[in-house]
């Protein structure tokens, strides 16, 4: 996990435009899990926007410091695809 502000906007400005899944602490045993595209970066935040079909509203943000502190948890669908696929393990 990278342990800077500056190593998770470096890291998420590789993955724009990619299909992600975010899950987030909404309580104390509430857990949210949205799906959608990585669409901006910017100083201090970072944008998501969702699927239509799943959600009621068309994007929401969060901050570096979200994921630094480990509140939210993001997974690339590319880095799930890769794990899961046996030839990209072999090669």
């Amino acid at each position: 996990m990278p342990t800077s502000l500056k190593t998770i906007k470096s890291n998420l400005d590789s993955h724009l435009g990619e299909n992600l899944t975010i899950v987030a602490q909404a309580g104390r045993k509430k857990v949210v899990r949205r799906r959608g595209t990585l669409s901006e970066t910017f100083h201090s935040v970072f944008v998501v926007d969702l699927d239509q079909n799943e959600n009621s509203f068309e994007r929401v943000s969060y901050s570096y410091a979200d994921l630094l502190t480990k509140s939210i948890d993001i997974k690339f669908d590319s880095e799930e695809s890769a794990e899961t696929d046996p030839e990209v393990e072999a090669e």
